[in-house]
């Protein structure tokens, strides 16, 4: 039986493609930050994921046929930045490299570039490098925005999509950045989890944009989301330039981090879309409709989920 290491097997899309390896017959084994007990890890061979320890890596590394990588930091917080998320990512390949793993199929962003003025984009672009630099054979995923239901959380899981309902629900006026005319491909989590065990079972080395077969504005996504959830907010366009401190404000009032500067700037610029051939077949606007009535009932925290 093929053995294969996934990132944060019980966070979100890790969880994903973890059932999808399961379900092909595989051993999963996960590399953690978050172990949870053992009731609840079922057949997952839990390890844990320190980068401080490179050697303990290889080991826990090694027997292992496809390492899957989700592993990134969003915006920082305490020690965890782009700048260590970068740096954990290069011991991890090296890690896999040393302990013979066979292939990585890494998670990364639509257009990873090293040379992008934004962090985000240029991290992982500077990873995607170094994971080429490797010698392992290696699949690239570049998704941009998930969606989707978890076993766990619910709807709720799909933390973009979910928190605007949330907000939809809770606000009398909703502020669409320069109007929102910039175009989103999400990619449902379930999508992108078939498509990384694919990956997996080539072995070429390959870049695909993971996205959905929908290109909606921000706006119709928006428009889409209140007409789901009977929300009678008002959808009012912003100067983009205060977007950012607008959902500072909020995210500090629910004690999260809502919209990074970065993540609405790189939305606006065009990044948060793709002109490929769509790798998944889910629509958001269908999965938005189906399920208006459950998005939103709960604020999915990212600081309550990862840090606290």
């Amino acid at each position: 039986m093929q053995t294969d290491v996934i990132t944060g097997a019980f966070g979100y899309s890790g969880a994903a493609i973890a059932r999808e390896l399961r379900a092909a017959g595989h051993q999963v084994r996960t590399l953690t930050g978050h172990p949870r007990s053992g009731a609840d890890q079922g057949d997952i061979d839990t390890r844990p994921l320190d980068f401080s320890a490179p050697d303990a890596l290889v080991k826990d590394l090694s027997g292992a046929h496809t390492l899957y990588c989700t592993y990134w930091v969003r915006f920082a917080h305490g020690s965890a930045t782009r700048e260590s998320a970068v740096a954990n990512s290069k011991v991890l390949f090296d890690a896999a490299a040393r302990a013979g793993v066979e292939r990585i199929v890494y998670v990364s962003i639509l257009h990873a570039d090293a040379a992008s003025p934004y962090p985000y984009f240029s991290g992982k672009g500077e990873v995607e490098r170094h994971l080429a630099a490797t010698g392992v054979p290696y699949a690239i995923a570049r998704p941009s925005i998930l969606f989707g239901s978890s076993a766990d959380l619910g709807v709720a899981a799909s933390v973009l999509v979910n928190n605007i309902a949330w907000l939809l629900r809770h606000l009398p006026v909703f502020g669409i950045g320069d109007g929102g005319g910039y175009r989103i491909r999400p990619i449902h989590v379930d999508d992108l989890a078939r498509l990384l065990v694919e990956l997996g079972g080539r072995a070429d080395n390959v870049t695909v944009d993971a996205v959905g077969p929908d290109a909606p504005t921000f706006r119709e996504a928006v428009s889409a989301i209140r007409a789901a959830t009977g929300s009678r907010a008002l959808l009012v366009p912003t100067p983009g330039w205060l977007i950012p401190p607008l959902s500072a404000v909020l995210g500090a009032a629910l004690r999260d981090v809502l919209l990074t500067t970065e993540e609405y700037q790189a939305m606006a610029a065009g990044l948060a879309t793709s002109d490929a051939q769509a790798t998944g077949q889910t629509s958001l606007m269908d999965w938005i409709a189906s399920h208006g009535g459950e998005l939103g009932r709960t604020y999915a925290n990212e600081l309550q989920r990862h840090y606290r």
